[in-house]
């Protein structure tokens, strides 16, 4: 097979942002004492002039980058979901008031194993949501994530992209000439007759497994891949719960103020009146196991989604 092995999402936003560097000398690369964690090393190690390690001081990351993003610059600030919370007040102080072009690349975003509950990045779409001026996205694979990349940076205000721990799906990368994508546009990647599924960020491809396990039971869902929390595809997605009447959100965060919550407050605030599973992490603090144990017990793998959906839509 042709395909290539599988690089972890954070290598490859330091390749990427690395290479966005050297043909734009004012990106400059922040981050807190999570250089290798977050790929940045590479840009540390190849361009120093456009790296800041700030030490474990997140809060001063992000007023650092909302200072240099105010005097011209393009600061993208690549710090782990769980510890961007400290930062709370500057991101909305500093970056949001201030509608500051800054790039905010959230690693190890949802469940991430074997850390414990302090380290599990489950609630990064419910406290970003919250702050106005935001554009927040989740890219559905490497390819995805590049495109996000060069989004952000080109994008005039702030900026949140958040990506999971662990590998890619092995989809081909590129070395440059990424295109960026529009604000708010989401996708259909599967067509279908019963159920619209529409999933954010690492949830896509395990959205289209749960989609097959379904199709097998003669339940046909249309697969869409949401890119946006905000703003969300008002128009794609309105279209598509009017058209099919079931709606299924997918998500690798808490529920409580999350991505489904955000559909469910669109359709609500349309009079769209359909019945809408929301699927993520419960209230619940995810504890020490490896990734695929927790979505085990949370219920997020494909096969205890398809129940889920069964559950609530088939019987």
């Amino acid at each position: 097979s042709n395909k290539p092995k599988p690089s972890s999402y954070s290598k490859i936003f330091g390749q990427t942002l690395l290479k966005i560097c050297e043909q734009d000398s004012k990106v400059i690369g922040i981050t807190a004492a999570m250089a290798t964690g977050t790929g940045l090393d590479l840009l540390q190690k190849n361009i120093p002039e456009q790296y800041v390690d700030v030490g474990i001081a997140e809060q001063h990351a992000v007023t650092l980058a909302a200072g240099m993003a105010c005097d011209g610059l393009k600061p993208v600030v690549a710090i782990y979901s769980t510890f961007l919370q400290r930062a709370f007040d500057q991101l909305i102080h500093d970056v949001g008031i201030q509608k500051l072009p800054v790039s905010f690349v959230l690693d190890r975003a949802g469940i991430v194993g074997a850390d414990g509950p302090t380290h599990q990045g489950q609630y990064d779409i419910s406290y970003m949501r919250s702050i106005p001026n935001f554009v927040l996205m989740a890219p559905k694979d490497e390819a995805e994530l590049q495109r996000m990349l060069i989004t952000s940076i080109n994008y005039n205000g702030p900026t949140a992209l958040r990506i999971p721990r662990g590998s890619g799906l092995g989809v081909a990368t590129m070395d440059e000439g990424w295109e960026p994508i529009d604000i708010g546009k989401a996708e259909i990647i599967k067509e279908g007759k019963d159920i619209a599924i529409v999933a954010y960020g690492s949830m896509v491809a395990d959205a289209v497994l749960t989609s097959e396990i379904l199709e097998a039971k003669n339940i046909s869902t249309c697969v869409i891949n949401a890119r946006f929390v905000k703003p969300l595809d008002k128009e794609l997605i309105t279209k598509q719960a009017i058209k099919f009447k079931r709606l299924v959100t997918i998500e690798e965060g808490t529920l409580l103020g999350g991505f489904g919550s955000a559909v469910v407050e669109l359709l609500n605030d349309e009079d769209i009146n359909i019945p809408v599973l929301r699927i993520g992490i419960p209230d619940v603090l995810v504890d020490h196991a490896s990734p695929n144990q927790s979505k085990e017990r949370l219920g997020l793998t494909p096969n205890k989604m398809a129940d889920k959906i069964i559950n609530k839509f088939a019987k």
